[in-house]
């Protein structure tokens, strides 16, 4: 870890990066986490989707408050469940826009289960830890949270009550301004998976469900459209005291 990153960690094995306070330069700042399904469902669409990725981090760039995102990129699958305790692995921390390379993100490989809690649990566990340290230096703090899968949980160590209390506390007020989570559900042919996602959606807390349907190139683009404008608009609200609105999709 280089000096412009500290390690943390949370929960019960739970790890994860962000960018030395001390070195930050605004006052105020959205967070953003940015989580893909790395199962085997996945597999032979891994391109589309890394491409999806760097579209989406990428629009953020010509933002006008690109100086005000901290955003961090997580994969989750069962595959990194032996090595990091459970199946999330961190591609990068919560870090300034600027330092991010799109073109240096990692190859997506499709393989094991769906550890869909331990993924919604790292992205929202992480950023209320995060968000809190900011706070606790009058920074200025608001988030969203985009879980981009193909299919229900099936793997994970986290408990869907650990999930469901993670995202209670990131609306309370309390950690952050507001909290927008958003649960995408992307078609890779497997039936019943909608369903499946719509309910855990609404049994954990998560703020929307976008059914994004198949995972063409076309859609995935305009998947990568919603995820830019919606940081926007989630960062134009910071400051007002008010919530981030739940964003209309057209996908």
């Amino acid at each position: 870890m280089n000096d412009s990153m500290n390690d943390f960690s949370f929960g019960s094995g739970f790890q994860f990066s962000g960018a030395t306070i001390d070195n930050l330069e605004a006052s105020e700042y959205t967070l953003v986490t940015i989580a893909l399904d790395e199962s085997g469902s996945i597999s032979g669409f891994e391109s589309q989707i890394e491409d999806m990725l760097k579209a989406a981090v990428g629009a953020c760039f010509s933002s006008p408050y690109s100086n005000n995102l901290l955003i961090r990129v997580i994969r989750f699958g069962s595959q990194y469940s032996r090595q990091n305790g459970n199946g999330v692995d961190e591609i990068h921390g919560f870090k300034p826009l600027s330092e991010i390379d799109v073109n240096a993100y990692p190859n997506l490989r499709g393989g094991g289960a769906t550890p869909l809690n331990d993924g919604v649990y790292s992205s929202v566990g992480a950023m209320n830890q995060y968000a809190e340290s900011l706070v606790d230096l009058d920074f200025a703090v608001n988030g969203i949270t985009f879980v981009i899968s193909d299919g229900g949980e099936n793997a994970s160590v986290a408990t869907a009550k650990m999930v469901k209390d993670e995202l209670k506390k990131s609306v309370t007020g309390e950690v952050m301004e507001s909290h927008l989570s958003i649960l995408i559900g992307i078609d890779t042919g497997y039936s019943g998976d909608k369903q499946n996602l719509a309910n855990f959606q609404r049994d954990a807390g998560m703020s929307q469900f976008i059914w994004a349907g198949e995972a063409t190139k076309n859609k995935l683009a305009k998947l990568a459209e919603f995820v830019s404008q919606s940081i926007s608009s989630t960062s134009q609200a910071l400051g007002t005291g008010g919530p981030s609105q739940n964003i209309s999709a057209t996908i």
